[in-house]
């Protein structure tokens, strides 16, 4: 972990008890829903992290609680710093406090993960799907959708796949 990271990692720790997690020299700390939006404030008002570089979420599928990670990526252009939050979310109902209060960018990224993951975000101002149509049932990124692909068309395979196309009757 870089060394400039080290006492906003501690403040972080004392005030929310945080949990470290180091990997590769970078510093990943796991705080609790309700803590995330009270920490991202702290980080952007006193330790000049201004810009929320990525917002993601990972699925733990068949695991279920917690189920999801939601991943905040935070820079300091100030500083020349970064620094992962992690909030692990229960997959039963998962809800978390909506981080676009703090970030304007994180509307668009919470919107996303939505639509993607089915993650809620109370308090969001505008909450609907961004990437996919409103009728469509199922959050694609999940590991449980059904994939439905078809199966690509080579010259080798070209008639046995012909065979199971449909085509329109005349």
């Amino acid at each position: 972990m870089n060394k400039s990271l080290e006492p906003i990692v501690k403040v972080l720790q004392d005030a929310f008890g945080a949990a470290l997690e180091e990997f590769r020299e970078e510093a990943h700390l796991f705080l609790d829903p309700g803590q995330i939006v009270g920490a991202l404030t702290m980080l952007r008002e006193e330790h000049h992290f201004e810009l929320l570089s990525a917002m993601t979420a990972s699925d733990y599928w068949p695991q279920s609680s917690p189920r999801f990670h939601v991943i905040y990526q935070l820079t300091s252009l100030t500083h020349n710093l970064s620094l992962q939050l992690r909030v692990p979310v229960d997959g039963s109902n998962p809800k978390l406090p909506t981080a676009s209060g703090v970030y304007k960018a994180a509307a668009w990224r919470e919107r996303e993960l939505l639509d993607m993951f089915g993650i809620e975000f109370e308090g969001h101002p505008d909450p609907r799907r961004i990437l996919m149509p409103e009728d469509t049932e199922g959050h694609p990124l999940r590991k449980d959708f059904p994939l439905g692909y078809e199966e690509p068309q080579f010259s080798f395979n070209f008639d046995e796949i012909d065979l199971r196309k449909p085509y329109a009757k005349e």
